[in-house]
């Protein structure tokens, strides 16, 4: 049987500083990038969330719209199918106040309604910069990473870049 030889002299990084401090410092990137991809799921699940409460929110408006126009129908067919408007002027009170009262509640579900599609949009706005903030911390990830193979200094000095910019954003995604 054919032993197999593995050389691990080549890929000892204990007497170069430089490499250990990129592999600490890809280390830390990749735990903020941890943190930052959670953040941005969150606020992903969060805009959906909202977006389905605005949009309960608007079909109970459409209901209760749709409630208040039945009534004045109703009130317009008392007032036009009588000769003698003071026998129906009881159903004709009745729904002209049912009406007005769904009047006011459709002002109250129309500002909850905005207000769910204001907070839908900053969960938004959230959730992109967190992404970008992601895919910054990943390319700083990967090209810091590549020192390991190339030995070349510049790769961790775009990967470091590349991490700071996406640490930024994250950190603005969560302040947002």
């Amino acid at each position: 049987m054919a032993e197999v030889e593995i050389h691990t002299g080549h890929h000892d990084h204990s007497g170069d500083s430089f490499a250990q401090t990129v592999g600490v410092a890809v280390g830390v990137i990749g735990i903020i990038l941890a943190v930052v991809t959670i953040g941005s799921h969150r606020a992903h699940n969060a805009a959906v969330i909202n977006r389905t409460e605005e949009n309960d929110q608007w079909s109970f408006y459409q209901a209760k719209k749709n409630r208040q126009q039945v009534l004045d129908v109703g009130a317009d067919l008392a007032r036009a199918l009588s000769t003698d408007e003071s026998r129906v002027q009881a159903i004709i009170d009745k729904y002209t106040k049912q009406s007005a009262h769904y009047a006011e509640e459709t002002k109250e579900i129309d500002k909850e309604a905005r207000l769910k599609h204001d907070e839908t949009v900053r969960e938004e706005g959230r959730a992109v910069r967190l992404d970008i903030g992601e895919g910054f911390l990943e390319l700083g990830l990967v090209m810091s990473s590549l020192y390991f193979l190339s030995k070349r200094k510049f790769f961790p000095v775009i990967g470091f870049t590349a991490a700071a910019i996406g640490t930024v954003l994250g950190v603005m995604g969560f302040l947002a």
